[in-house]
């Protein structure tokens, strides 16, 4: 492919969604991404998501300015590294959020983005082992399935939770997004179902799709106001490559801001200080920077967990049970049931994620996760709309460098009082039955911690970062300052350039959020196909 129509650059959660649906809608694509393939066994092999999480073959392992609301503390963050991005280190877990956070959207500004104007891609983009209903959808590129690593305490989980006053949901994706439901996870067939695998894999498109791997972009070109290409680094050599009608920049919501800003675009003050010639002042890029939080309740257990299927004859038996049924252990997501509720009254929607595991980890010596040797279970309680906005800014000019990221994960003391309180609800459902007989103690917090003061700070010194930043060049509209995209996921000022990720995100969703990237990408192809036919 010489010259394409479109070059879309990032080939993760939203871009392969992008570069698929575009090159299916008869544009010729030029996919890029910096990163490599993902067919290894190391991101196909649910359990192993570990081996590629933090590893920097796989993982751009993005270090963060110190957090003063976590005690100074220093976290690195994930970006996926490889074809499909984060769906192809996540933790699986879909989820599609709450009703209410599209129709939040469009009172923000992003016309056009409320949840009936969603629910059609959301259905479109799926192939849902629970069968098409109004809300469901079947046949599509990304398979959605049942956690195949069961086990009776998960039964018993959702039981208690239902005992402690949740109610139970038939399906937290479909009509009702609230109450307590086994997690789907985005596989097909017991191995991992990425964008890549999904809308890429075994597809050319009738030869108008080109995918350039491990081609990292350093700048956007524009000229007379319009995007026509790009500068990248591939083998070692600088190159050029144009396009005819344009770009699409997918390429997360750390990345993007960064690409917007080395291209010229983003707040004029912040340019002229790094010394590159201002295309665009839009103040907005890489500022809305936001992210769940939350901490772990730990308890052992005297039921089966997945702790003691990973070890001896045990594991040996999961092996064999993957390698001839692509069932247990190795299919594992990072969750296996979860709640959605309210902490407190007078709410819109919940926020807090109550979400189960049949396992638990610690941290050996050097910081790294290991599986505790003995019967145990997590609960983590995630607060779904902290107060806290941070920002992405240039480290230098140097194309590069990585960025520099600023964000306070608890923005406030009334988030660190909706994660107490969501501690509590976590602890009602552990002393509910059926769970209650089967727990022996608890790890984390520790019985110890129930004074209201002293869980506030364990929440302070325990609270981690969910891995979900969003928001970083968000929609709205043309007299929002802040609004970096329209509600057609064109940048404002600039012909031709288009964002699709969740850097476009005006509002953190409930749960993760890799569900809500994807559909960005799936139905923002359908945006840029409108422009592309209305101008052509």
């Amino acid at each position: 492919m010489d010259t394409p129509d479109i070059i879309v650059i990032g080939g993760g959660s939203a871009g392969a969604a992008m570069a698929g649906r575009l090159a299916e809608g008869g544009t010729r694509v030029r996919l890029i991404e910096a990163g490599r393939s993902d067919k290894t066994l190391k991101s196909r092999v649910p359990a192993l998501t570990s081996s590629v999480v933090q590893n920097p073959d796989y993982d751009w392992c993005y270090k963060v300015e110190p957090d003063p609301s976590l005690g100074g503390r220093t976290d690195v963050w994930p970006a996926g590294k490889l074809l499909g991005g984060g769906s192809s280190l996540n933790g699986m877990m879909f989820i599609r959020g709450h009703k209410w956070d599209y129709d939040h959207w469009s009172e923000l500004g992003a016309a056009g983005w409320d949840y009936q104007s969603v629910l059609p891609y959301f259905r479109r983009m799926e192939d849902n082992e629970r069968g098409p209903d109004a809300w469901r959808g079947t046949g599509g590129p990304i398979g959605v399935s049942e956690v195949r690593s069961r086990y009776a305490i998960t039964d018993d989980w959702i039981a208690a939770a239902e005992a402690a006053g949740i109610p139970r949901s038939e399906d937290l994706n479909g009509k009702s997004a609230e109450g307590v439901d086994y997690v789907q996870v985005s596989q097909r067939g017991g191995l991992r179902c990425s964008t890549a695998r999904g809308y890429l894999e075994g597809r050319d498109y009738d030869g108008r799709l080109k995918v350039e791997l491990e081609c990292q972009v350093l700048r956007i070109l524009v000229e007379d106001g319009r995007a026509c290409g790009v500068v990248v680094r591939q083998d070692g050599e600088e190159r050029t490559w144009r396009s005819t009608r344009g770009v699409v920049l997918s390429a997360g919501s750390m990345n993007t801001p960064r690409l917007l800003m080395l291209s010229g675009i983003g707040p004029a003050e912040h340019l002229q200080d790094m010394g590159i010639p201002l295309v665009r002042d839009l103040p907005g890029v890489g500022r809305n920077l936001q992210d769940h939080v939350g901490t772990h309740l730990v308890n052992t257990v005297s039921g089966t967990t997945l702790n003691a299927d990973a070890q001896g004859l045990r594991g040996a038996l999961q092996l064999l049970k993957f390698a001839a049924f692509r069932t247990g252990a190795l299919t594992t997501g990072i969750g296996h049931a979860q709640a959605f509720v309210h902490g407190r009254p007078g709410l819109p929607a919940p926020n807090l994620q109550i979400s189960f595991a049949a396992f638990a980890f610690d941290f050996d010596e050097q910081g790294r996760l290991m599986l505790r040797k003995d019967a145990a279970v997590s609960t983590l309680i995630g607060l779904m709309r902290p107060s806290a906005r941070g920002r992405i800014t240039l480290r230098s000019a140097d194309p590069l460098a990585p960025p520099v990221i600023t964000h306070q994960q608890l923005g406030s003391e009334d988030d660190i009082e909706q994660i107490v309180e969501g501690i509590a609800i976590a602890r009602k459902i552990m002393e509910a039955a059926p769970m209650a007989a089967q727990i022996t103690g608890e790890v984390r917090p520790g019985a110890a911690l129930d004074a209201p003061e002293a869980l506030r700070e364990y929440v302070k010194l325990a609270s981690i970062p969910l891995y979900h930043p969003v928001g970083t060049a968000k929609m709205g509209a043309a007299e929002d300052l802040m609004a970096v995209v329209d509600s057609d996921l064109a940048v404002h000022g600039v012909e031709g350039l288009w964002v699709a990720d969740a850097s476009i995100f005006p509002s953190l969703p409930a749960g993760n959020t890799n569900a809500t990237a994807i559909m960005v990408g799936d139905k923002g192809s359908d945006h840029v196909l409108k422009a592309l036919r209305a101008n052509r």
